[in-house]
């Protein structure tokens, strides 16, 4: 009888052990500005699978907890980026980010990798592609030159970036 005590004891303790080793708890940074957006994340959270989501509209940052047999931080984040809110690795589509409320539309960070040319909508390499956009090429740029380490066109690459750091690309 001890013996089996002892038995389910373990089983137990056991599967406590694995059950425990599965629950993560994250912080995300979720951009939004009021309750409404405070409902609508963690609301968002949860339907990926959170066990538990808590968004503080003063730091911006998204507590959760879940289950990674169910679900990953970047499911969560992907759920919370389909209703409209920028997280610290996912962006929004405009789409989505426009069906928000007028109160819950947030000045938007720059994602993660996002040029500063992208955030001015320019097409492609547009900012480099003639010696008419070369003029726009420090505000498109803001230095880093990216936006040239691609150009099919070595000769309106060297025009275009001629003494920049580019031109040595």
């Amino acid at each position: 009888m001890k013996t089996q005590y002892l038995m389910l004891s373990l089983a137990f303790t056991f599967i406590s052990l694995i059950s425990f080793a599965q629950t993560n708890t994250d912080t995300i940074k979720v951009w939004g500005n009021c309750s409404s957006c405070k409902e609508n994340i963690e609301g968002a959270a949860t339907a990926a699978g959170a066990t538990s989501a808590n968004w503080n509209k003063t730091t911006k940052l998204l507590l959760v907890s879940y289950d990674a047999a169910k679900t990953s931080n970047m499911k969560i984040q992907d759920k919370i980026a389909s209703v409209g809110y920028d997280t610290q690795d996912m962006k929004a589509t405009d789409s989505s980010y426009n069906r928000l409320d007028k109160c819950c539309q947030y000045e938007r960070p720059k994602a993660k990798g996002q040029s500063a040319m992208n955030n001015m909508k320019m097409d492609g390499m547009a900012c480099c592609k003639d010696k008419t956009a070369c003029a726009k090429m420090d505000d498109c740029c803001k230095g880093d030159m990216s936006c040239c380490k691609n150009m099919k066109d070595a000769t309106a690459k060297q025009d275009c970036c001629a003494g920049k750091s580019c031109a040595k690309i």
